[in-house]
């Protein structure tokens, strides 16, 4: 029998071609979905502020009236929808409406003098009308109103933070202008560009220099679609680590926890947390039955610093407010450090009553020294078993 013949390899120029088309071609499909996600998240947002709103001047005492409005719609919306729809949450979609209400969008997106923000096409005259629509009598066409808001959720949520209205417009036709991501319009807003450009005497050149991104202003679109915001709206499971090392590493960590007996048990993994406006993880959350408590695990991969410190303390004073129920003890911290040759393993005890409260937590919770020793077990095997690999680590096995 001839042996059936090999088919021929590719010209290289040619496959190099279609090769770059498609990662362009999937790059750009990937980069607008999310785009699609956040406008349509935007404009239902917003919708839903214009109803509250109109809701809410119903009411004889408005201020007593929204606020019993918004605690019953948190209620009911979380019940229905899950996260994402807290009291909080739902003021700032009142206040978006308030702040980018329909004359004032209509008015923005016919103005030639400003960049518009609705394109003079069918689809922005189609926005225009679903704007104009009474919401409580009519369908609301919410893809034409996305057509409206073509800056991400996140980024409309910075901008509210900024109370100076005039502050606040140049910010939106900036990031329109120059394409900012949201991490651009926050460093631009830190640094009170508005303020720097209203005393120079060179504005064209200041406005120039911002028109550049600067390393880590870039947002991937994989990055956008694990937005916070994002993952609520689409009720998405929220697991974000920096590295697989990392992300390899909690796992390991949270089955040698789980094994050292039954006082452990596994409450959450990547558990977010929300500060003003901004996002926090805590990298695993147990509760230790015997102590009755929340331990929130914090792991870095480096060496620790005062900063970990703080932002567990910050991470104790959240789950104490938030997460701990009547009759349980206090939480208690564990920030886990770890780098080539130096690992570190220290408790966070200080938010507990009393020293004879912190003596028993000691005695019970695992040796410093056990988990340091650990971790560098796990770490060493996991680098060993993504060198095998060829960068690849294992999670779970």
């Amino acid at each position: 029998m001839s042996k059936q013949a090999l088919p021929a390899s590719p010209d290289l120029a040619g496959y190099t071609a279609v090769h770059g088309d498609i990662v362009a071609l999937l790059e750009e499909a990937r980069r607008a979905a999310a785009r699609s996600v956040n406008a349509l998240m935007t404009a239902s947002y917003w919708e839903i502020g214009r109803r509250i709103v109109e809701l809410e001047q119903g009411g004889k005492d408005r201020a007593e009236y929204g606020q019993a409005l918004l605690k019953r719609l948190s209620a009911d919306l979380s019940q229905r929808f899950g996260r994402g729809f807290s009291e909080r949450n739902l003021e700032q979609m009142r206040l978006f409406y308030l702040a980018w209400t329909p004359a004032q969008i209509s008015q923005t997106a016919s103005a030639k003098s400003t960049p518009a923000r609705i394109s003079q096409t069918a689809s922005g005259e189609r926005a225009l009308r679903a704007i104009s629509e009474t919401p409580s009598r009519h369908s609301i066409d919410i893809t034409a109103l996305a057509q409206a808001f073509p800056l991400p959720w996140s980024a409309y949520v910075r901008l509210l933070s900024v109370k100076n209205t005039a502050a606040r417009r140049f910010y939106e036709t900036e990031a329109l202008r120059c394409g900012w991501s949201v991490r651009q319009l926050d460093r631009q807003v830190n640094s009170q560009f508005y303020e720097r450009i209203a005393l120079s005497h060179n504005k064209a050149a200041m406005l120039e220099k911002a028109e550049t991104a600067q390393p880590g202003d870039a947002i991937t679109p994989e990055q956008a679609l694990k937005d916070p915001f994002v993952l609520e709206f689409l009720q998405l499971k929220d697991e974000y680590s920096e590295s697989d090392l990392e992300d390899a590493l909690i796992q390991h960590l949270a089955d040698f926890l789980l094994e050292l007996g039954d006082d452990f048990a596994f409450v959450g993994r990547q558990r977010r947390l929300r500060l003003d406006d901004s996002w926090f993880r805590v990298d695993l959350l147990f509760f230790h039955r015997r102590l009755r408590c929340l331990l929130v695990i914090d792991l870095k991969i480096g060496k620790f610093s005062h900063a970990d410190a703080g932002q567990m303390h910050l991470y104790l004073n959240y789950a104490r407010e938030h997460w701990m129920k009547p009759g349980e003890n206090p939480p208690v911290g564990l920030v886990l450090c770890t780098s080539k040759g130096a690992n570190e393993a220290r408790y966070a005890l200080d938010g507990l009553p009393n020293k004879v409260m912190a003596a028993e937590y000691q005695t019970v919770l695992p040796d410093a020294q056990l988990l340091e020793a650990e971790l560098e077990r796990s770490r060493r095997e996991l680098e060993a078993r993504r060198v095998g690999r060829g960068g690849d680590v294992g999670v779970g096995e």
